[in-house]
């Protein structure tokens, strides 16, 4: 019989009522011990058995719990992170996984000193939308890819007031909100690039943070796009792949989000599955032949996230997310924004 693992969730934010406490509480290996909530009493509505805790020193000095869900704002991970390992937990953290790369350098370092658990909660790598294109890059579904271009757009115009994610001083903002997802699924696609060029902007009105970006990766035989803006009311493909062969466009976004917020529980023969009418059109060559056909969307899958979280702390797998993959992203993160103030292409690696 497969044991349980006791979780402490450090936060009952939009992650930690949306993603992680429905995650967790609907796998079967685990359980949610405590969640911090610094002045409300949410959480026994939707988890009677869980115990709510006032402060994250509550979690750290709970010997049942295993595993810390670090997701508190941005600019407090490093100190979070740190302290759970120190105290023997096994640490899952929001994206980003740092503000700075000298930061991750350090966490990294720590969780293998303390042989423990690192990883981030990059849950687009769980994407309907971005595992079908995994699909067509993997088969050479376009021959060889020239263009690949993401987009990951919102109509936010209305600064949201007395929140970190809109203040300068916290460090927020869409480059390390957005970006961490988009920077990632173009380093589990083609790893790490040799150069960055990148804009950022701030378009809507009274902004402290950057809400719009432009990020350009240079591979040997590729140029990788990501783009994202708060101030896009009608939305474009969500994917563009441009091959010797043809061409691959996606629209829709994966529909896990919009189910988990309306209280749908996880899993499931229908879960994660996309509408026909989000489906991508493949234009492409087969043989010598041209082909257009609708490709159906592999469904997407969150779950698993947590699935391969249990299996590395119980059976020694692979985390989910290799730590090290996140502080790249980090890396790239940080050359987008020399780039950016310096106005010219960054090649990674230079002093």
């Amino acid at each position: 019989m497969n044991r349980r693992i006791c979780v402490g969730l450090a936060s009952f934010g939009m992650s930690g009522k949306v993603f992680h406490g429905p995650l967790l509480h609907h796998h079967a290996n685990f359980t949610i011990k405590r969640i911090v909530e610094r002045s409300k009493d949410e959480a026994p509505t939707l988890y009677p058995d869980s115990i709510v805790s006032r402060s994250f020193d509550d979690l750290l000095g709970d010997d049942d719990i295993e595993l810390l869900i670090v997701n508190t704002p941005d600019q407090t991970h490093c100190e979070l992170v740190k302290k759970a390992l120190q105290a023997g937990k096994h640490v899952v953290v929001e994206k980003p996984f740092t503000q700075t790369v000298a930061q991750g350098e350090e966490l990294v370092a720590l969780a293998r000193e303390k042989r423990l658990m690192l990883t981030v909660f990059q849950n687009r790598r769980w994407d309907a939308d971005f595992l079908t294109v995994q699909e067509v890059v993997k088969k050479k579904m376009l021959g060889r890819l020239v263009d690949f271009e993401s987009h990951f757009d919102r109509y936010r115009y209305a600064i949201q007031p007395d929140t970190w994610k809109e203040q300068a001083e916290a460090g927020a903002g869409l480059l390390y909100n957005l970006g961490s997802h988009m920077i990632d699924q173009a380093l589990v696609l083609f790893g790490m690039p040799e150069a960055v060029t990148a804009l950022t902007r701030i378009v809507r009105n009274r902004g402290e943070v950057d809400d719009w970006y432009d990020i350009k990766l240079h591979y040997l035989e590729l140029i990788v796009s990501t783009r994202s803006s708060y101030l896009v009311r009608e939305l474009g493909p969500r994917y563009i792949l441009h091959g010797t062969l043809g061409s691959f466009i996606k629209h829709g976004l994966d529909p896990q989000e919009e189910a988990l917020k309306q209280g749908k529980v996880p899993g499931g023969a229908d879960w994660g599955k996309e509408s026909q009418e989000w489906w991508g059109l493949l234009n492409t060559e087969v043989n010598g032949t041209q082909r257009k056909v609708i490709v159906e969307s592999k469904p997407g899958n969150y779950s698993a996230f947590y699935t391969d979280v249990y299996d590395c702390i119980v059976h020694h797998t692979k985390p989910p997310v290799d730590p090290e993959d996140a502080l790249n992203v980090i890396r790239i993160i940080e050359a987008a924004k020399r780039s950016n103030e310096e106005r010219r292409t960054v090649t990674l690696g230079e002093e």
